[in-house]
């Protein structure tokens, strides 16, 4: 397993990490078999959340025998000093551990810092001395907060989305977070699912030395690719570049990453997977989405009530009610052409 230095914070982690997103869909038995796996084949480095419902306490009860040995990077959605300090505790708890390697501020909408007027940076700083965090990081979708977070000085580390379908401005971060002395980790390096070649995805993000791709693993097959990949590492050849350029040519520019933070919708309209049903539906098996079920589903996008939500709070800047309806208008039409 390849190892890295994670910025400047004294670490070295395994250059493939486990994002632990997926394992919340599966069972505890199956998890802890999963992340067990994991670490036997070298991987160190774990992401979770305090946001991923019981993501954390399955690393706890896979991982806690072997806590010394592993980095755990978890976030909180806490703005506030005491609602900080709630969330550390809890996430303490459910890892079984008595520090967090790196602590992040998840998605904020701006960058915290010391003095802000609800403190919650100044209950980072009171956490690392202490003990129960080691280092301080950020997470965020938005371009222009990841630069404020670098020119700050106050972050260890940045996790922004990274794949072969972001923008050069995207991977303009690698290089200051380089410079700035910040580990970098790349989430949705598979395009939030719309990236079906991981082995593309693999080799294109590991010309990045810096960067920590933690690649959201579900079934024990995924993870066998991942660690056959890091074993064998695949060149970034001819054939790899072809795959890159189609998808590039289909996704680059205005297309949904399933972040979420659209929701909730009002009208209940599943907007990750409904404004990207056809990039869906052209890379996967079609039968899922025919049913009554999704037709259902998608017919909530004509009692959208346009109240903004999803479009204010898209970090993207994405025209979500507009997409909504080309991808609604795309969908009927496909059904009407397989006779439904």
């Amino acid at each position: 397993m390849k190892m890295v230095h994670f910025g400047k914070t004294g670490m070295t982690v395994s250059a493939t990490g486990f994002g632990a997103i997926p394992i919340q869909r599966i069972s505890f038995n199956e998890s802890t078999r999963i992340l067990r796996k994991a670490y036997d084949a070298g991987i160190t480095f774990y992401d979770t959340a305090r946001g991923y419902t019981d993501s954390e306490e399955r690393i706890g009860l896979a991982l806690g025998e072997v806590r010394d040995k592993i980095v755990i990077c978890t976030k909180t959605h806490a703005r506030g000093y005491d609602s900080v300090m709630k969330d550390v505790e809890t996430s303490l708890t459910n890892l079984k551990t008595g520090y967090i390697d790196v602590y992040q501020f998840h998605c904020p909408d701006y960058v915290p810092r010391p003095g802000d007027e609800n403190r919650a940076y100044n209950a980072m700083v009171e956490l690392k001395k202490a003990g129960k965090i080691r280092h301080i990081g950020i997470s965020n979708h938005r371009l222009v907060l990841a630069n404020e977070a670098i020119d700050s000085g106050l972050y260890e580390s940045l996790q922004f989305p990274l794949s072969y379908v972001s923008a050069d401005e995207d991977f303009q971060l690698v290089e200051r977070c380089e410079k700035a002395g910040m580990g970098f980790i790349a989430m949705k390096a598979m395009a939030g699912g719309l990236i079906t070649n991981a082995k593309a995805a693999f080799a294109y993000l590991r010309q990045y030395g810096s960067v920590i791709p933690i690649w959201g693993i579900q079934k024990e097959c995924e993870l066998d690719e991942f660690i056959m990949y890091e074993n064998n590492p695949p060149p970034l050849d001819d054939e790899l570049m072809a795959s890159i350029k189609r998808d590039r040519e289909e996704l680059t520019g205005s297309f949904c990453r399933a972040c979420g933070y659209c929701l909730p919708c009002p009208a209940n309209i599943p907007i990750p997977n409904a404004a990207r049903l056809s990039f869906l539906m052209g890379r996967f098996p079609v039968e899922p989405y025919m049913t009554d079920d999704w037709a259902a589903k998608m017919e909530r996008i004509k009692d959208c009530q346009q109240c903004g939500h999803c479009k204010a709070h898209c970090p993207y800047k994405l025209d979500t009610p507009e997409m909504l309806k080309a991808q609604y208008g795309k969908y009927i039409e496909f059904r009407q052409a397989h006779g439904k």
